[in-house]
């Protein structure tokens, strides 16, 4: 696998802005994320607000990851753990592979960075 080290730039950027507000609309309390959180997948708030605590933590150690390398596997590692769960939550309230679709797409945009992160090998 060769990326060009700005196209993983941009996705890496763009991951943490994605997340931040993710984040941001659950530690808020966002009606939707409340309801959702509560109703349709039955966990509750407290865990409602340690994803979004999680989510924006990682979305800050992205950005910290331009400039400390460090932080990047550690932040899209734990946002690519957390997007299983996401995903394997839709499956399991039957909200079927349409909705779960879009935390897939950020669980393997995660694990692209995390590889590109760890590894040596990158094309300039």
């Amino acid at each position: 696998m060769i990326l060009k080290k700005s196209s993983v730039g941009i996705i890496q950027f763009l991951l943490a802005l994605a997340f931040m507000y993710f984040g941001y609309m659950k530690l808020t309390a966002s009606p939707l994320h409340v309801e959702n959180f509560t109703e349709v997948y039955g966990y509750g708030k407290i865990i409602m607000y340690g994803v979004g605590a999680v989510e924006v933590t990682s979305a800050i150690g992205l950005l910290i990851g331009f400039w400390k390398k460090g932080f990047v596997p550690i932040s899209s590692g734990s946002l690519a753990v957390l997007m299983v769960g996401a995903t394997s939550t839709h499956l399991m309230v039957g909200q079927g592979f349409e909705i779960a679709m879009k935390p897939f797409i950020f669980f393997v945009l995660n694990v692209v960075i995390f590889l590109v992160s760890t590894s040596e090998s990158i094309e300039d």
